[in-house]
């Protein structure tokens, strides 16, 4: 198995709702996201995929959400806008623009240094 990793960023704040009902008030993050993708063997010019077109994909879904409040997004209007979210969001998206043969292992969104969420199926 092989497999390759890209990182990005992006820009967004959020409100988390928490137990009881109250909301934590509404601060900004620089969200950095690690995608990690395999392959069983190599592609015919010995790639996984091009690490710049992995980038390019990240970047493109990244960018619905970047410098607006999460909750504005009509996918985080009925779920919480948390860190677990946010790599669940990526993933989902990211998952059917892969192309033939290319797995997604990985989506990890680090919130703020020390804390991060991973998703993974």
């Amino acid at each position: 198995m092989f497999s390759i990793a890209v990182e990005s960023n992006f820009k967004a704040s959020h409100q988390l709702s928490l137990p009881g009902g109250s909301r934590e008030d509404l601060h900004n993050h620089n969200w950095q996201v690690t995608v990690e993708v395999s392959r069983d063997r190599l592609n015919k010019t010995g790639l996984v995929m091009d690490f710049h077109a992995l980038k390019a994909k990240v970047d493109n879904i990244t960018a619905g959400i970047s410098d607006m409040t999460l909750e504005e997004s009509s996918y985080f209007s009925d779920k919480n806008a948390s860190a677990e979210n946010v790599a669940y969001y990526i993933y989902e998206k990211l998952c059917d623009a892969l192309p033939g043969g290319v797995c997604l292992e990985a989506v990890k969104v680090v919130e703020e240094a020390g804390c991060f969420a991973t998703y993974r199926k």
